[in-house]
Order: C-alpha cells, then sequence, then structure tokens
C-alpha cells in the first residue's frame, strides 16, 4: 500500500470520496482537477483546463469529464458518475471502483465481473494536455471500451447552459477527432494511442449539479455537451494511453509520452515528498513571464500572495532561478511603490498596502541564502527605494507616513490590508489607520535596505534613512504597546487603538528586524499561544471575542463575514514559529515540530497531498476554501527549513 492509498469501502461511500479533491498542473498555467472517484463537485472541476489568450487569457474547462465505458458480451457497464437533480448520481460507476493509489500519479482499479481495469492519469509537465493510460488487467472474454467526452468551453467561473450555437461539428484526426464548440476557443484534440470507431451522435446532458457550489450560494446546475463517443477493443494485458490537449500528437509516440512524463514525478510517498510535489504546483511561466498561483483551482496570481509564498517554494527547495523569475516579472508591474494584488480580465487592483513591504521581506530571505546583501542592493536597489520613497511621499489608498514615522493606510469603505474581504461592498475588517503588521513590515524594510546599503558602501542612501528608523521604534511602542494588557494593538485609527487579539502582531516576533525588545515578543507569542494557536494553524480573532466566527461555511456572505474573524489560516503559523524558535531555541523544537507534523493527516483530507486555504477556527477545523494554496504550502516547508536549523 502507498501513502496516499484509499479502498473499495471508503471510495464508494459518497459521503467520504467526494470529499477527496485531487489536482494536477503543468507549468504553463493550465491543471486537471476532480474527485478521487472522478465526479466532478465544482464548476472548477475539469480534466482540461487552460488559457485562452485569444478570448481573456483567463483560465477555461475545455474537457470536464471523460466517461468510460465496459462492454462485454453485449452488456455494458458505465464508469462515470455525474450528479442529478434529486440527489441522485448516474451511471454510478464507483461502485465498480475497488482502489485508488496516488503513487506515483492517480491511479483507480475497476473490478466488473472478472474484468479488472486500471486507469492512471497524469498532466504533462510543460504543455495543456491530459493523459489517461487505461490497461485490462483481467478479462475471461471479449472486452470493448467506450468512451464519452463531456465538454464545456466556458470560463472556470461560470457555468455552461445548453443553446442553439454549438458548433457540433468535428473533424477526424490521426486516432480520434478535433472539435470547438465555439469560435474563438482553442480547438480540442482528442487521440488514442489505437485507432478507435468514432460515431458522432451531438447530445446535450442536463441539469448536472456541483454540489459543493451550492453549498457556496452559487448557480450550481450545468449542460454538457457530448459530440459522440469512441469504442475501441481491448486484449488483456493491454494498454491504451488517451489524450485530450490543444494540438495534435502523434498516436505512436503516445505511450512513450505517458511513460516519460510519469517518470518526472517526484513521488508522493512521504509527507515532505507531498509539499515538494505541491510546492512545484504554484510557478507557472507564461511567454516572458513568471507567476505564482495564489491557489486551485479558485485563484490567480496574487501579489501579496507571491512575495510571502515565494522563499518556501522556491529557496527551500534551493530553485534560485525560479525565484529571480518571478521576482523579475513582479518588478516589471509595478505602479509607483505599489504591485498588483490581483491581475484580472480587465485590469489588475494595486490595492495592496503590505505587498510592496513583502517585497522587500522576500528580497531579505534571498539574501539570507545567499548569503550576501550586497548582491541584493546591487541588483534591486531601484525597486526597493521605488517602495521606500512612494510610501514616504504618499501613495495611492491615503498610503502615507506620519510625522511621528509611523504608516497610515487605507480609506474609508476600502480594505488594503490582508484582512480584506467585503461584505455588501463593505469591508468586514476596515482597519483603516496604522496597523501593526504594516509597521513592523515597514520597519523591517528600512532596516534591511540599510543593511544591504551599508554592505554596499551606499553612504547616500545611508544619510537619508538612518536617523528616521533608529526614531522608529519608540514612536511605535508608544502607539501600539499597552503595558498593562502585554500585547500590541491591532491598528489605530484617528480615535482609538484598536485592542482585538488578532494574529497581526506575530510579525513583531518572526521578522528579522522588529521594534519591540525580546521579553515583549516573549508576551505576544504568549498571547498568541492562548487564544490563536491550532493544530491547523493560527486563528484571526480570539474566540473570546464577541465577533468570532468558528466555522467557514454558508454562502458567499457568510463566508467573508467568517474570513478573518476566526478562520484559521495556516500560512501564519510559519511566524509563529520563526517567532517562537528564536525566543525558546532548541526548547521550542517540540512544539513547532508537533504543529508541522500536524499537517501530514492534510495530506488525505480536502485536496488531497496538499494543505487547504483555510481551516474553520473551531475543532475539528474543517478544511475550506482553495484545496490547493501556495503560502501555506510554502510556509510548511519554511517551518520544515527552520526545524532542521534549530536541530543542528
Amino acid at each position: 500500500m502507498s501513502y496516499i492509498n484509499f479502498d473499495k469501502n471508503q471510495l464508494i461511500n459518497l459521503e467520504y470520496s467526494l470529499n477527496k479533491e485531487m489536482l494536477r498542473t503543468s507549468r504553463s498555467g493550465a491543471y486537471a482537477c476532480t474527485t478521487i472517484i472522478n465526479c466532478n463537485t465544482r464548476k472548477y472541476h475539469g480534466l482540461l483546463v487552460t488559457p485562452q489568450p485569444s478570448i481573456d487569457n483567463e483560465l477555461h474547462i475545455l474537457l470536464s469529464a471523460f466517461d468510460e465505458t465496459i462492454i462485454q458480451r453485449d452488456t455494458a457497464f458505465n464508469l462515470g458518475i455525474h450528479k442529478f437533480p434529486g440527489g441522485y448520481y448516474k451511471p454510478g460507476g464507483h461502485k465498480y471502483v475497488r482502489d485508488f493509489d496516488s503513487e506515483p500519479i492517480p491511479t483507480l482499479i475497476y473490478r466488473v465481473g472478472g474484468v479488472v481495469l486500471k486507469k492512471e492519469s497524469l498532466f504533462t509537465v510543460n504543455t495543456s494536455r491530459f493523459m489517461i493510460r487505461y490497461t485490462l488487467m483481467d478479462a475471461h472474454s471479449d472486452t470493448h471500451l467506450q468512451f464519452r467526452p463531456f465538454l464545456a468551453f466556458r470560463g472556470r467561473h461560470s457555468l455552461s447552459k445548453a443553446n442553439t450555437y454549438v458548433n457540433k461539428k468535428y473533424q477526424s484526426v490521426k486516432n480520434g477527432i478535433k472539435a470547438r464548440m465555439y469560435n474563438g476557443y482553442s480547438p480540442v484534440f482528442m487521440q488514442f494511442s489505437k485507432s478507435p470507431e468514432y460515431v458522432h451522435v451531438p447530445d446535450w446532458y442536463y441539469n448536472i449539479e456541483y454540489f459543493r457550489e451550492q453549498e457556496r450560494g452559487y448557480d450550481y446546475q450545468e449542460d454538457l455537451y457530448v459530440p459522440g463517443y469512441f469504442e475501441i477493443p481491448i486484449k488483456k494485458g493491454e494498454s491504451i494511453v488517451f489524450t485530450a490537449s490543444l494540438d495534435k500528437v502523434n498516436p505512436e509516440s503516445m505511450k512513450n509520452m505517458f511513460y516519460r512524463e510519469k517518470n518526472k514525478r517526484i513521488p508522493r510517498d512521504n509527507f515532505k515528498h507531498c509539499l515538494e510535489n505541491s510546492a512545484e504546483q504554484f510557478i507557472i511561466r507564461e511567454q516572458h513571464k513568471t507567476e505564482v498561483i495564489a491557489g486551485y483551482p479558485f485563484s490567480s496570481a496574487w501579489g501579496r500572495d507571491t512575495f510571502v509564498s515565494l522563499p518556501g517554494l522556491t529557496l527551500s527547495l534551493n530553485r534560485y532561478n525560479a525565484f529571480k523569475k518571478v521576482i523579475d516579472t513582479m518588478v516589471n508591474s509595478m505602479k509607483g511603490p505599489l504591485f498588483p494584488n490581483m491581475g484580472g480580465i480587465i485590469k489588475d487592483k494595486f490595492d495592496s498596502a503590505d505587498a510592496p513591504l513583502w517585497f522587500i521581506w522576500s528580497l531579505q530571505q534571498l539574501a539570507a541564502y545567499l548569503g550576501d546583501a550586497t548582491k541584493i542592493w546591487k541588483t534591486y536597489k531601484k525597486p526597493i527605494q521605488q517602495v521606500l520613497n512612494g510610501y514616504l511621499q504618499g501613495a495611492d489608498f491615503n498610503i502615507k507616513i506620519h510625522e511621528d514615522g509611523l504608516v497610515w493606510a487605507g480609506n474609508k469603505g476600502k480594505a488594503v490590508t490582508w484582512m480584506d474581504a467585503y461584505v455588501d461592498g463593505k469591508p468586514v475588517t476596515p482597519r483603516t489607520g496604522m496597523t501593526v503588521e504594516i509597521n513592523v513590515l515597514w520597519y523591517n524594510a528600512m532596516k534591511f535596505a540599510l543593511e544591504a546599503a551599508e554592505k554596499a558602501g551606499d553612504k547616500r542612501f545611508l544619510t537619508e534613512w538612518k536617523a528616521r528608523a533608529e526614531a522608529f521604534p519608540e514612536n511605535f511602542m508608544n502607539m501600539f504597546w499597552n503595558d498593562e494588557k502585554g500585547y500590541l494593538a491591532d491598528f489605530v485609527d484617528n480615535e482609538t487603538a484598536h485592542w482585538e487579539i488578532r494574529p497581526n502582531m506575530v510579525f513583531a516576533a518572526s521578522l528579522p528586524y522588529s521594534p519591540i525588545e525580546e521579553n515583549k515578543k516573549r508576551e505576544i507569542l504568549q498571547i498568541l499561544y492562548e487564544h490563536l494557536v491550532t493544530p491547523r494553524g493560527l486563528r484571526t480573532l480570539s474566540p473570546r471575542n464577541n465577533n468570532y466566527k468558528g466555522e467557514y461555511q454558508g454562502d458567499k456572505d457568510q463566508r467573508n463575514q467568517a474570513y478573518h474573524q476566526g478562520t484559521t489560516w495556516p500560512w501564519l503559523l510559519g511566524h509563529f514559529a520563526e517567532g517562537y524558535l528564536k525566543i525558546n531555541g532548541e526548547q521550542g523544537l517540540p512544539l513547532i515540530k508537533e504543529l508541522f507534523h500536524g499537517f501530514e493527516d492534510e495530506m488525505i483530507n480536502h485536496g488531497i497531498g496538499t494543505i487547504s486555504e483555510v481551516y474553520s477556527g473551531n475543532p475539528p477545523f474543517e478544511a475550506a476554501g482553495n484545496i490547493s494554496q501556495a503560502w501555506n504550502v510554502a510556509e510548511l516547508l519554511r517551518i520544515r527549513d527552520l526545524i532542521n536549523q534549530y536541530e543542528k
């Protein structure tokens, strides 16, 4: 039995198996995602989900599902499964599943009477190509396989509805067909390594349901188009490879192509390899850009998430070149001191007051990795100064430096920190004013810039910034610290300091340069441990607060109300671990190792082999949101590095 394996009893239990999702991606930005029994439960699920540059360069689902049918003695056994109104799952192919294995690629074993069929699937590393290898492991009479492709041809955030505009024509290609439902889309080539018979019988399948979307309060019914079916005879011991891709392939090369791609995989045979494999999936290359996808399957490239994630995703895996390509891509997208926080099909949003400071932190991690801050200054002096001077001179969203040297950010009705959820157009946690994490990040940015400039011999920069940085800690403490409470205010506005216990003060304990003394870091960490630390990360609000929401569930508004009001975020644990080990040294290792290894249980939950976006604040801390989130995987890899560092 491999590291991630599910047996017959687990697989035929839909309440269990439909909660396990698997993701495979290419470095071009395409992906395949579905449940372990191949029943789509989200509108984001599909087998060929790929960018469409000629439409909007967003991800579109072309091939939604691919149903197999075993035919023997004129009897058909359909292995597909879809949910229809009334709670019906048809054709019910899950009842034939006997085993799921993820090593080295997702593999399902089906048994129908005396027929045993193995199905292995993968997504090619560098192209938009989904591949399946079918192997007939056992059979006692003539056997045929029949295949029906379910096409969607729509954006991943929308749903397909039956219409009269669909292009029902197709073109024959070697061992398959080429189909395109609508003009403007890339055609999909569906081919086999063995010549099939193709029967063209265009039809719509109506009202396929995605219950995850229903839970989330969205439209959840879709009509999918099936152009026809393929049929192929198969002998015992024979393997047949299927590909769905944007370009035509030579059928004679498909078996070797599958074999080569399979051998490229990092094995998912332990917790460490699962994290490393997952980390590889977030970095995508598109033409001259290299970006970090914040999470699958909902999210795109986001500035803040990119900089927080980058050290763990790259430096922890000794991928310096990938780090540099991402940083250079982001620098080329700067607007004044700001970075695009969220890319979109209309325009980028430059509304993150902390992303530029995380950019400098990310460079600081690179300097530590290289052991050379001088090189960082010589290479990135201009964008670093662009950030610092931009804050000093004032930037969009009322980002400015007050006379006391502290950073103010935000306008009324606009959230510019990482706690940026909205309900009815209003921020749930506006935090307009001086926020604790932005000010700590600002101090750390100034100090690192001074360190790098000094090593590079840049005396002019030292003259301009040294006094400002030296004056900052006292002003910061006067504004944020309360001796009686023993922790830092979350933010300060024109009227008052806000003392909700939130995780944002953790960065005062974790960052390389902090404006607070060691004894106060210890007090902060104790408060965080008592109120916020869970086995799945840090809560975003203390359970003792009246506004605390311990369950992340419901429709969009209900989820957004809870998003930063108690929901647990794993990425914050990286900074808690860093601060905790700085204070406690080797004596802090047992707790951090316990928290780190506790995530191993998540390898068979929600997104198998990876870490989900968020978890409820209350036990049992159920996973929610994206099934795979970049900064969560990245920070667990950084925690692993920290553990290794302190063990040495």
